[in-house]
């Protein structure tokens, strides 16, 4: 199949990184950017050796697909527009403010027979990529995401800016649906909760606890998977998982098999080993496989790794929990009246 023609929509610091990889894929052109700051786009265009359009709507008469690489406010109406012009669609995360604008962009995808992929890239992350020989069947999950403050984000709550990845990953990994949440958030430097906290429980028992801060003063993502007889410790950051477990239980396969010897763990009359293992992949690029992943979906080679209704279940879990944080809010503010 000849290449897809590909344009980025945005082209701040994170869609710059999305035009430079889209050169490096061979199965896509660089057709051309657009952005509100025509200055930017120039000079992404001139990096990047492709046209600078001076209108959305210009860009989409050129291109196969396109890539939204902008404020999540404003996904919702280029990812519409783009699909009534039977574009293909990359949204970065969260596919949408609202789960009401989510559902409009999934039923004008399926009714043209369009890609729709959802920018969860913490799917591509070689921690997540490398547990691939391991039976998952998570008993409790504790995640914490935390980052130093950026203003870039902070037109929604940090829930949707960061906590969503969290949330993604669990659903993807629990298979499960949530049956209760509790939250509780503080804005401390926006007008947006900055600071959040979030305990799921769901219906086949497992219970996640879900932490995200941007404004913390190291920066943190790491995730921490509890099941039977196995423990599991993600860090996103460096790419790696490692993974204890028990080799007399069930939870791994293949070359799980050749785990490291711990120790011995007596139960009884019953001694059990201890065996370790660390668990990555070499020369990953997340965010280029994932933009891979889209063009193959493209073109037919696969199905949509993280498609538009999984984006709309990570956006409907992160509401769940935006509105237990303003439940909380209220709660708190009854207890604690302030005198004016």
């Amino acid at each position: 199949m000849s290449k897809i023609n590909v344009g980025v929509v945005g082209v701040g610091h994170l869609g710059r990184i999305h035009a430079k990889l889209y050169n490096d894929i061979p199965d896509a052109r660089l057709s051309g950017v657009y952005d509100i700051d025509k200055e930017r786009a120039r000079q992404i265009a001139d990096e990047t050796g492709c046209a600078m359009f001076e209108s959305f709507d210009a860009l989409l008469e050129a291109v196969d697909a396109v890539n939204i690489v902008t404020p999540t406010t404003t996904h919702f109406e280029l990812a519409l527009k783009a699909i009534e012009h039977n574009r293909h669609v990359f949204i970065e995360k969260p596919i949408a403010t609202r789960e009401e604008e989510a559902l409009r962009l999934i039923g004008a995808g399926n009714a043209r027979g369009l890609c729709i992929q959802v920018g969860h890239i913490e799917r591509f992350n070689p921690a997540v990529t490398a547990l691939q020989g391991f039976d998952l069947q998570p008993v409790f999950i504790e995640a914490h995401r935390l980052a130093q403050f950026n203003p870039r984000g902070t037109d929604v709550a940090v829930i949707l800016d960061l906590m969503i990845h969290d949330l993604d990953l669990i659903l993807h990994l629990v298979k499960s649906e949530p049956v209760h949440v509790a939250a509780s958030g503080v804005n401390v430097v926006s007008h947006n909760a900055d600071i959040a906290n979030a305990r799921i429980e769901f219906e086949n028992g497992c219970v996640a606890n879900v932490t995200a801060s941007r404004i913390s003063a190291k920066k943190m993502r790491k995730m921490r998977i509890f099941q039977q007889s196995a423990y599991l410790s993600l860090d996103f950051n460096a790419g790696k998982a490692d993974a204890f477990y028990l080799p007399d239980a069930p939870g791994a396969s293949g070359d799980m098999d050749f785990l490291k010897d711990l120790g011995q763990l007596d139960a009884a009359d019953v001694k059990r080993v201890i065996r370790y293992k660390q668990l990555t992949r070499e020369g990953v690029n997340p965010l280029k496989d994932e933009l891979q992943a889209f063009l193959d979906a493209v073109q037919g080679k696969r199905s949509v790794p993280v498609p538009a209704d999984e984006g709309l279940k990570a956006l409907g879990l992160a509401r769940r929990v935006l509105k237990e944080i303003e439940h909380h809010h209220q709660k708190w503010y009854a207890a604690h009246p302030v005198n004016l």
